[in-house]
Protein backbone atom coordinates (compact mmCIF):
# COMPACT_ATOMS: atom_id res chain seq x y z
CA UNK A 1 0.00 0.00 0.00
CA UNK A 2 3.16 2.46 -0.21
CA UNK A 3 1.86 3.75 -3.70
CA UNK A 4 -1.20 4.82 -2.13
CA UNK A 5 0.53 6.43 0.45
CA UNK A 6 2.96 8.49 -2.12
CA UNK A 7 -0.32 9.30 -4.09
CA UNK A 8 -1.87 10.91 -1.13
CA UNK A 9 1.47 12.28 0.07
CA UNK A 10 1.43 14.08 -3.19
CA UNK A 11 -2.10 15.15 -3.36
CA UNK A 12 -2.01 17.01 0.27
CA UNK A 13 -0.33 20.20 -0.71
CA UNK A 14 -3.56 20.83 -3.27
CA UNK A 15 -5.40 20.63 -0.21
CA UNK A 16 -3.28 22.49 2.17
CA UNK A 17 -3.36 26.30 3.21
CA UNK A 18 -2.64 27.76 -0.15
CA UNK A 19 -3.50 25.13 -2.27
CA UNK A 20 -5.45 25.18 -5.24
CA UNK A 21 -8.22 22.97 -3.75
CA UNK A 22 -7.70 24.49 0.16
CA UNK A 23 -11.68 24.84 0.59
CA UNK A 24 -11.93 20.60 -0.46
CA UNK A 25 -9.25 19.95 2.60
CA UNK A 26 -12.20 17.83 5.06
CA UNK A 27 -12.72 16.09 1.60
CA UNK A 28 -9.09 14.60 1.51
CA UNK A 29 -8.44 14.16 5.12
CA UNK A 30 -11.74 12.28 5.34
CA UNK A 31 -9.94 9.63 2.40
CA UNK A 32 -6.67 9.70 4.27
CA UNK A 33 -8.00 9.03 7.66
CA UNK A 34 -10.07 6.58 6.45
CA UNK A 35 -6.96 4.51 4.87
CA UNK A 36 -4.72 5.48 7.32
CA UNK A 37 -3.63 6.39 10.90
CA UNK A 38 -3.37 10.01 11.48
CA UNK A 39 -0.18 11.21 11.92
CA UNK A 40 -0.43 14.02 13.65
CA UNK A 41 1.30 13.76 17.71
CA UNK A 42 1.25 15.95 20.29
CA UNK A 43 4.14 18.14 20.97
CA UNK A 44 3.93 18.61 24.96
CA UNK A 45 3.05 16.66 27.37
CA UNK A 46 0.29 15.37 28.79
CA UNK A 47 0.84 12.58 26.54
CA UNK A 48 -1.74 9.60 26.12
CA UNK A 49 -1.27 6.70 24.74
CA UNK A 50 -4.22 4.16 23.67
CA UNK A 51 -4.74 1.42 21.54
CA UNK A 52 -8.11 2.53 20.14
CA UNK A 53 -9.21 5.84 18.62
CA UNK A 54 -12.46 7.16 17.07
CA UNK A 55 -12.14 5.74 13.77
CA UNK A 56 -11.23 2.30 15.65
CA UNK A 57 -14.91 3.11 18.18
CA UNK A 58 -16.74 3.16 15.30
CA UNK A 59 -15.42 0.32 13.72
CA UNK A 60 -15.84 -1.86 16.42
CA UNK A 61 -19.33 -1.01 16.92
CA UNK A 62 -19.94 -1.55 13.05
CA UNK A 63 -18.70 -5.17 13.11
CA UNK A 64 -21.43 -5.43 16.39
CA UNK A 65 -23.62 -4.39 13.96
CA UNK A 66 -23.12 -7.10 11.21
CA UNK A 67 -24.81 -9.97 13.12
CA UNK A 68 -28.13 -7.60 12.79
CA UNK A 69 -27.61 -6.28 9.26
CA UNK A 70 -26.81 -10.02 8.20
CA UNK A 71 -29.95 -11.19 9.69
CA UNK A 72 -31.84 -8.18 8.64
CA UNK A 73 -31.00 -8.99 5.05
CA UNK A 74 -32.56 -12.58 5.22
CA UNK A 75 -35.48 -11.54 7.36
CA UNK A 76 -36.18 -9.14 4.33
CA UNK A 77 -35.98 -11.71 1.78
CA UNK A 78 -37.84 -14.35 4.42
CA UNK A 79 -40.77 -11.90 4.94
CA UNK A 80 -41.06 -10.99 1.14
CA UNK A 81 -41.94 -15.11 0.30
CA UNK A 82 -44.12 -15.80 3.39
CA UNK A 83 -46.65 -13.51 1.89
CA UNK A 84 -46.12 -14.54 -1.76
CA UNK A 85 -47.33 -17.82 -3.75
CA UNK A 86 -44.10 -19.11 -4.25
CA UNK A 87 -42.99 -19.43 -0.60
CA UNK A 88 -42.44 -22.70 -0.59
CA UNK A 89 -39.95 -22.75 -3.54
CA UNK A 90 -37.73 -20.08 -2.06
CA UNK A 91 -34.35 -21.19 -1.31
CA UNK A 92 -31.97 -19.12 1.14
CA UNK A 93 -29.98 -17.37 -1.47
CA UNK A 94 -33.40 -16.11 -2.95
CA UNK A 95 -34.38 -14.84 0.37
CA UNK A 96 -30.82 -13.11 0.47
CA UNK A 97 -31.22 -11.77 -2.96
CA UNK A 98 -34.67 -10.01 -2.20
CA UNK A 99 -33.13 -8.88 1.60
CA UNK A 100 -30.46 -7.55 -0.80
CA UNK A 101 -32.44 -5.60 -3.38
CA UNK A 102 -34.38 -3.83 -0.61
CA UNK A 103 -31.27 -3.10 1.64
CA UNK A 104 -28.75 -2.21 0.11
CA UNK A 105 -30.58 0.69 -1.63
CA UNK A 106 -31.45 2.21 1.69
CA UNK A 107 -27.29 2.45 2.80
CA UNK A 108 -26.89 3.77 -1.10
CA UNK A 109 -29.30 6.69 0.09
CA UNK A 110 -28.24 7.04 4.03
CA UNK A 111 -24.47 7.21 2.87
CA UNK A 112 -24.86 9.44 0.09
CA UNK A 113 -27.26 11.78 1.45
CA UNK A 114 -25.60 11.65 5.31
CA UNK A 115 -22.16 11.84 3.68
CA UNK A 116 -22.72 14.70 1.62
CA UNK A 117 -24.61 16.39 4.25
CA UNK A 118 -21.55 15.90 6.59
CA UNK A 119 -19.33 17.15 3.80
CA UNK A 120 -20.76 20.36 3.38
CA UNK A 121 -21.21 21.64 7.23
CA UNK A 122 -17.11 20.58 7.21
CA UNK A 123 -16.41 22.84 4.21
CA UNK A 124 -18.00 25.92 6.17
CA UNK A 125 -17.08 25.35 9.12
CA UNK A 126 -13.10 24.47 8.02
CA UNK A 127 -12.89 21.11 9.94
CA UNK A 128 -12.26 17.49 9.45
CA UNK A 129 -14.96 15.38 8.33
CA UNK A 130 -15.21 13.43 11.34
CA UNK A 131 -15.82 9.78 11.42
CA UNK A 132 -18.68 9.65 14.10
CA UNK A 133 -21.26 9.30 11.19
CA UNK A 134 -19.55 5.70 9.84
CA UNK A 135 -21.94 4.60 13.15
CA UNK A 136 -24.95 6.99 12.40
CA UNK A 137 -25.24 5.34 8.53
CA UNK A 138 -24.99 1.97 9.76
CA UNK A 139 -28.02 2.09 12.25
CA UNK A 140 -30.56 4.38 10.37
CA UNK A 141 -31.07 1.89 7.76
CA UNK A 142 -31.27 -0.89 10.48
CA UNK A 143 -33.73 1.01 12.08
CA UNK A 144 -35.90 1.85 9.28
CA UNK A 145 -38.58 -0.55 7.71
CA UNK A 146 -37.86 -2.16 4.23
CA UNK A 147 -40.59 -0.81 2.52
CA UNK A 148 -40.18 2.80 3.35
CA UNK A 149 -39.54 4.58 0.58
CA UNK A 150 -36.13 6.08 -0.35
CA UNK A 151 -36.90 10.18 -0.73
CA UNK A 152 -37.99 9.35 3.20
CA UNK A 153 -34.65 7.75 4.16
CA UNK A 154 -33.02 10.12 2.18
CA UNK A 155 -34.91 13.69 4.63
CA UNK A 156 -35.45 11.27 7.37
CA UNK A 157 -31.63 11.03 7.19
CA UNK A 158 -30.92 14.74 6.49
CA UNK A 159 -33.35 16.03 9.43
CA UNK A 160 -31.11 13.07 11.66
CA UNK A 161 -27.54 14.79 10.52
CA UNK A 162 -28.54 17.83 10.79
CA UNK A 163 -31.26 18.46 13.50
CA UNK A 164 -29.63 15.92 15.48
CA UNK A 165 -25.93 17.02 15.41
CA UNK A 166 -24.72 19.33 12.99
CA UNK A 167 -26.57 22.21 14.91
CA UNK A 168 -24.97 21.02 18.31
CA UNK A 169 -21.47 21.86 16.59
CA UNK A 170 -20.67 17.89 15.19
CA UNK A 171 -19.52 14.53 16.62
CA UNK A 172 -19.20 15.02 20.05
CA UNK A 173 -21.43 17.87 21.04
CA UNK A 174 -24.89 16.61 20.08
CA UNK A 175 -27.11 15.90 23.15
CA UNK A 176 -29.70 13.60 20.70
CA UNK A 177 -28.50 10.28 19.02
CA UNK A 178 -28.76 11.20 15.17
CA UNK A 179 -29.94 7.87 14.51
CA UNK A 180 -32.75 8.31 17.01
CA UNK A 181 -33.57 11.66 15.81
CA UNK A 182 -33.91 10.11 11.92
CA UNK A 183 -36.19 7.35 13.05
CA UNK A 184 -38.29 9.57 15.01
CA UNK A 185 -38.78 12.31 12.41
CA UNK A 186 -39.92 9.16 10.19
CA UNK A 187 -42.30 7.85 12.32
CA UNK A 188 -44.01 11.64 12.98
CA UNK A 189 -43.20 13.10 9.29
CA UNK A 190 -44.34 9.82 7.40
CA UNK A 191 -46.80 8.09 10.23
CA UNK A 192 -48.84 6.44 7.33
CA UNK A 193 -45.74 4.42 6.49
CA UNK A 194 -44.45 4.03 9.27
CA UNK A 195 -47.29 2.60 11.66
CA UNK A 196 -50.88 1.06 10.98
CA UNK A 197 -52.87 -2.14 10.60
CA UNK A 198 -49.67 -3.56 7.89
CA UNK A 199 -46.50 -5.10 8.66
CA UNK A 200 -43.25 -3.80 7.04
CA UNK A 201 -43.01 -6.46 4.54
CA UNK A 202 -40.77 -5.41 1.25
CA UNK A 203 -42.55 -5.58 -1.97
CA UNK A 204 -41.45 -5.93 -5.53
CA UNK A 205 -42.60 -3.79 -8.42
CA UNK A 206 -44.48 -6.32 -9.65
CA UNK A 207 -46.13 -7.51 -6.28
CA UNK A 208 -48.17 -4.39 -5.36
CA UNK A 209 -50.94 -6.65 -4.61
CA UNK A 210 -49.70 -8.57 -2.07
CA UNK A 211 -51.03 -8.58 1.30
CA UNK A 212 -49.76 -8.26 5.29
CA UNK A 213 -50.98 -9.56 8.61
CA UNK A 214 -51.36 -6.59 11.04
CA UNK A 215 -48.36 -5.11 12.67
CA UNK A 216 -46.13 -6.99 15.54
CA UNK A 217 -47.10 -5.04 18.31
CA UNK A 218 -50.61 -4.75 17.36
CA UNK A 219 -50.89 -8.66 17.07
CA UNK A 220 -49.46 -9.30 20.31
CA UNK A 221 -52.04 -6.77 21.92
CA UNK A 222 -54.77 -8.86 19.90
CA UNK A 223 -53.19 -11.85 21.08
CA UNK A 224 -53.31 -11.25 24.78
CA UNK A 225 -56.70 -9.34 24.42
CA UNK A 226 -58.51 -13.08 23.03
CA UNK A 227 -56.92 -15.07 26.54
CA UNK A 228 -58.72 -16.28 29.49
CA UNK A 229 -58.54 -13.52 32.51
CA UNK A 230 -55.23 -13.48 34.84
CA UNK A 231 -55.64 -14.44 37.98
CA UNK A 232 -55.08 -10.93 40.32
CA UNK A 233 -53.33 -12.33 42.90
CA UNK A 234 -50.36 -10.38 43.97
CA UNK A 235 -48.09 -12.85 44.03
CA UNK A 236 -48.92 -14.17 41.02
CA UNK A 237 -46.04 -12.77 39.08
CA UNK A 238 -43.85 -13.73 41.33
CA UNK A 239 -44.65 -17.57 41.61
CA UNK A 240 -44.83 -17.74 37.72
CA UNK A 241 -49.06 -18.10 37.72
CA UNK A 242 -48.85 -15.29 35.15
CA UNK A 243 -47.03 -16.95 32.66
CA UNK A 244 -49.02 -19.90 33.60
CA UNK A 245 -51.81 -18.55 33.04
CA UNK A 246 -52.38 -15.86 31.33
CA UNK A 247 -49.36 -15.29 28.58
CA UNK A 248 -48.68 -18.97 28.00
CA UNK A 249 -46.44 -19.20 24.98
CA UNK A 250 -48.14 -22.09 23.23
CA UNK A 251 -51.72 -20.04 23.01
CA UNK A 252 -51.12 -16.74 24.00
CA UNK A 253 -48.46 -15.07 21.42
CA UNK A 254 -47.74 -18.42 19.57
CA UNK A 255 -49.73 -19.05 16.47
CA UNK A 256 -52.84 -17.08 17.23
CA UNK A 257 -52.87 -14.78 14.24
CA UNK A 258 -53.07 -16.21 10.60
CA UNK A 259 -50.14 -14.68 9.46
CA UNK A 260 -47.30 -13.83 12.28
CA UNK A 261 -45.91 -16.55 14.65
CA UNK A 262 -45.33 -14.69 17.64
CA UNK A 263 -44.01 -17.04 20.04
CA UNK A 264 -41.33 -15.60 22.59
CA UNK A 265 -38.76 -18.07 19.99
CA UNK A 266 -40.31 -16.63 17.00
CA UNK A 267 -39.65 -13.27 18.46
CA UNK A 268 -36.04 -13.86 20.19
CA UNK A 269 -34.84 -15.71 16.75
CA UNK A 270 -36.31 -12.69 14.60
CA UNK A 271 -38.39 -14.40 11.95
CA UNK A 272 -41.24 -11.31 12.13
CA UNK A 273 -41.43 -8.34 10.14
CA UNK A 274 -40.34 -5.33 11.38
CA UNK A 275 -37.35 -2.96 11.05
CA UNK A 276 -34.59 -4.35 9.03
CA UNK A 277 -32.12 -4.47 12.18
CA UNK A 278 -34.33 -4.79 14.57
CA UNK A 279 -36.15 -7.81 14.83
CA UNK A 280 -33.50 -10.51 15.88
CA UNK A 281 -32.55 -10.26 19.22
CA UNK A 282 -30.50 -13.14 18.40
CA UNK A 283 -28.61 -10.81 16.29
CA UNK A 284 -28.08 -8.48 19.04
CA UNK A 285 -26.82 -10.21 21.71
CA UNK A 286 -23.91 -11.37 19.48
CA UNK A 287 -22.89 -7.87 18.76
CA UNK A 288 -23.37 -6.76 22.23
CA UNK A 289 -20.80 -9.40 23.01
CA UNK A 290 -18.20 -7.51 21.26
CA UNK A 291 -19.43 -3.92 22.50
CA UNK A 292 -19.01 -5.23 26.11
CA UNK A 293 -16.13 -7.08 25.83
CA UNK A 294 -14.48 -3.99 24.10
CA UNK A 295 -15.54 -1.65 26.39
CA UNK A 296 -17.23 0.83 23.79
CA UNK A 297 -20.60 0.45 25.27
CA UNK A 298 -21.26 0.15 29.45
CA UNK A 299 -22.70 -2.21 30.63
CA UNK A 300 -24.05 -0.88 33.90
CA UNK A 301 -26.11 1.24 31.43
CA UNK A 302 -27.46 -2.11 29.86
CA UNK A 303 -28.13 -3.56 33.61
CA UNK A 304 -29.54 -0.49 34.21
CA UNK A 305 -32.05 -0.62 31.08
CA UNK A 306 -33.16 -3.94 31.66
CA UNK A 307 -33.56 -3.69 35.44
CA UNK A 308 -35.74 -0.25 35.10
CA UNK A 309 -37.68 -2.48 32.32
CA UNK A 310 -38.31 -5.27 34.38
CA UNK A 311 -39.43 -3.25 37.85
CA UNK A 312 -41.62 -1.21 36.16
CA UNK A 313 -43.50 -4.36 34.33
CA UNK A 314 -44.08 -5.79 37.58
CA UNK A 315 -45.93 -2.42 39.04
CA UNK A 316 -47.74 -2.14 36.00
CA UNK A 317 -49.32 -5.55 36.36
CA UNK A 318 -49.93 -4.95 40.29
CA UNK A 319 -50.96 -1.35 39.57
CA UNK A 320 -52.94 -2.99 36.94
CA UNK A 321 -54.31 -6.01 39.00
CA UNK A 322 -55.42 -3.73 41.69
CA UNK A 323 -57.90 -1.42 39.50
CA UNK A 324 -58.79 -4.37 37.03
CA UNK A 325 -57.77 -2.91 33.96
CA UNK A 326 -58.90 -4.27 31.24
CA UNK A 327 -55.21 -2.92 29.03
CA UNK A 328 -53.36 -5.85 27.95
CA UNK A 329 -50.40 -4.37 27.28
CA UNK A 330 -50.32 -4.02 31.51
CA UNK A 331 -50.08 -7.06 32.13
CA UNK A 332 -47.09 -8.24 29.56
CA UNK A 333 -43.86 -10.35 31.49
CA UNK A 334 -40.38 -8.81 31.22
CA UNK A 335 -39.18 -11.57 29.17
CA UNK A 336 -41.30 -10.12 26.47
CA UNK A 337 -40.27 -6.88 26.60
CA UNK A 338 -36.92 -8.04 26.05
CA UNK A 339 -37.58 -9.22 22.54
CA UNK A 340 -39.91 -7.31 21.21
CA UNK A 341 -39.90 -4.28 18.92
CA UNK A 342 -36.28 -2.52 19.47
CA UNK A 343 -35.95 -2.95 22.93
CA UNK A 344 -32.65 -4.92 22.80
CA UNK A 345 -31.30 -3.39 19.83
CA UNK A 346 -31.83 0.64 21.07
CA UNK A 347 -30.30 -0.65 24.89
CA UNK A 348 -27.34 -1.99 22.53
CA UNK A 349 -26.59 0.21 20.10
CA UNK A 350 -28.35 3.18 21.06
CA UNK A 351 -28.58 3.78 24.66
CA UNK A 352 -25.02 3.24 25.40
CA UNK A 353 -23.93 5.69 22.66
CA UNK A 354 -21.20 7.38 24.77
CA UNK A 355 -21.62 11.17 23.73
CA UNK A 356 -25.45 11.03 24.26
CA UNK A 357 -25.73 9.13 27.59
CA UNK A 358 -24.42 9.64 31.03
CA UNK A 359 -20.89 9.85 31.57
CA UNK A 360 -21.04 9.41 35.44
CA UNK A 361 -20.86 5.72 36.93
CA UNK A 362 -23.65 5.74 39.18
CA UNK A 363 -25.60 8.19 36.29
CA UNK A 364 -24.97 6.11 33.81
CA UNK A 365 -27.06 3.16 36.27
CA UNK A 366 -29.97 5.70 37.08
CA UNK A 367 -29.69 6.92 33.14
CA UNK A 368 -30.53 3.23 31.87
CA UNK A 369 -33.29 2.66 34.80
CA UNK A 370 -34.73 5.89 33.58
CA UNK A 371 -34.88 4.02 29.67
CA UNK A 372 -36.63 0.80 30.49
CA UNK A 373 -39.11 2.56 32.73
CA UNK A 374 -40.28 5.10 29.94
CA UNK A 375 -40.00 2.35 27.86
CA UNK A 376 -42.44 0.07 29.25
CA UNK A 377 -44.58 3.10 30.20
CA UNK A 378 -45.11 3.84 26.61
CA UNK A 379 -45.34 0.91 25.43
CA UNK A 380 -48.32 -0.13 27.94
CA UNK A 381 -50.50 3.35 28.46
CA UNK A 382 -49.82 5.09 25.50
CA UNK A 383 -52.19 3.28 22.64
CA UNK A 384 -50.65 6.05 20.01
CA UNK A 385 -47.21 4.59 19.95
CA UNK A 386 -46.70 1.01 21.05
CA UNK A 387 -43.43 1.05 20.79
CA UNK A 388 -41.79 3.24 23.03
CA UNK A 389 -37.90 2.45 23.04
CA UNK A 390 -36.58 5.23 20.83
CA UNK A 391 -39.30 7.77 22.56
CA UNK A 392 -37.21 6.72 25.80
CA UNK A 393 -33.82 6.94 24.95
CA UNK A 394 -34.35 10.51 23.83
CA UNK A 395 -36.11 10.58 26.90
CA UNK A 396 -33.53 10.19 28.92
CA UNK A 397 -30.95 11.78 26.47
CA UNK A 398 -32.34 15.30 27.56
CA UNK A 399 -31.70 14.11 31.00
CA UNK A 400 -28.17 12.80 30.78
CA UNK A 401 -26.46 15.88 31.84
CA UNK A 402 -29.04 16.41 34.76
CA UNK A 403 -28.47 13.13 35.95
CA UNK A 404 -24.66 13.69 35.74
CA UNK A 405 -24.73 17.03 37.68
CA UNK A 406 -26.50 15.65 40.30
CA UNK A 407 -24.09 12.30 40.60
CA UNK A 408 -21.18 14.77 41.13
CA UNK A 409 -23.32 17.34 43.46
CA UNK A 410 -23.84 14.19 45.74
CA UNK A 411 -20.21 12.87 45.72
CA UNK A 412 -19.24 16.47 46.69
CA UNK A 413 -21.12 16.46 49.27
CA UNK A 414 -19.99 13.27 50.53
CA UNK A 415 -16.60 14.42 50.54
CA UNK A 416 -17.25 17.89 52.58
CA UNK A 417 -18.88 15.58 54.68
CA UNK A 418 -16.02 13.13 55.06
CA UNK A 419 -12.98 15.67 55.54
CA UNK A 420 -14.63 17.99 57.56
CA UNK A 421 -13.22 19.04 61.15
Amino acid sequence: MNFLRKILDNLEPLFKKGGKFESLYPLYEAGDTFLYTPNDKTKTAPFVRDHIDLKRTMILVVMALMPCLLFGIYNVGHQYYHYVETATNATMIDKILIGLQSVIPIYIVTFAVGGLTEVIFAIIRKHEVNEGFLVTGFLIPLVMPPSLPLWMVAISTIFGVVIGKEIFGGTGYNIFNPALVARVFAFFAYPTALSGDTVWVYKMPESDGLSAATSLLASAKESISNMTTPDYGFFSFLNGSLHNQFVDTSNALGMTHADVDLSWTSLFLGLIPGSIGETSTLAVLLGAGLIVITGVGSLKIILGTTLGMFFTSFLLYVFGALIGSTNPMMYLPPHYHFVMGSFAFAMIFMATEPVTSAHSQKGKLYYGLLIGFMCVIIRAINPAYPEGMMLGILFANAFAPLIDYYVVESHVKQRKKRYAR
